[in-house]
């Protein structure tokens, strides 16, 4: 699998465990692009495909976003060199040497943790994994944290800033537990295809991880 090339950038979207938000994250991430006139790609790595069923549900007058297929997820795909943005949207149980593929051309990746006991431990295992890795420790690829579904009143969200203090990452944000993702998926939308008086606080909460993806 080649490296990306010219200056494409690309995020991958990671985390070994099943239901951690990744599709959420990364499907509101290609609509972000998108919406902000950029040309922008989305590659799922992931078997049941729920990215490109969004995508496919997705209305013609909303910006586009291309969608890529390769034969093996070792390939890498065609994708024009217009392309300024790939987003990955990898599968649960993600390691070894198909982690190590995607990771050859991530420039930064989105680790999305929810607040539950079994979530932070099999995060706790992918990021000392992660840290491993000759890109991440030559800081050629970067590592982000969001956190998923988080009200920041309950315990558990403490729970999981305590846990996420352990590691030298930045906690880009907190995302909060709202079906406003859940309801613009339906349609093939996301939070940022809705007006915006529906989505303020949303907004507010995606900022800081915009500002570090553009970094």
């Amino acid at each position: 699998m080649a490296e990306a090339r010219g200056t494409m950038r690309t995020v991958l979207v990671a985390n070994p465990k099943g239901g951690s938000g990744k599709t959420t994250l990364a499907t509101n991430l290609a609509a972000f692009f998108a919406g902000q006139n950029r040309q922008v790609a989305m590659w799922d790595l992931d078997r049941q495909k729920s990215s490109l069923g969004w995508l496919a549900l997705r209305p013609a007058e909303l910006p586009s976003i291309a969608q890529l297929n390769a034969p093996r997820r070792e390939d890498y795909p065609d994708i024009p060199a217009d392309y300024e943005w790939l987003v990955l949207d990898s599968p649960a149980g993600m390691h070894g040497k198909n982690l190590a593929h995607a990771l050859k051309f991530a420039h930064k990746i989105l680790v999305p943790v929810q607040p539950s006991l079994f979530d932070m431990a099999a995060t706790r295992d992918f990021l000392d994994q992660l840290m491993e890795e000759k890109r991440v420790q030559k800081h050629r690829t970067f590592i982000g944290i969001i956190g998923m579904r988080v009200d920041p009143r309950t315990r558990a969200a403490a729970t999981l800033e305590q846990f996420l203090k352990q590691y030298d990452l930045p906690v880009l944000t907190y995302l909060r537990d709202t079906m406003v993702y859940v309801n613009a998926a339906f349609v093939g939308k996301s939070i940022f295809d809705l007006p915006t008086y529906q989505i303020e606080r949303d907004l507010a909460q995606w900022r800081p991880l915009i500002e570090w993806i553009n970094t």
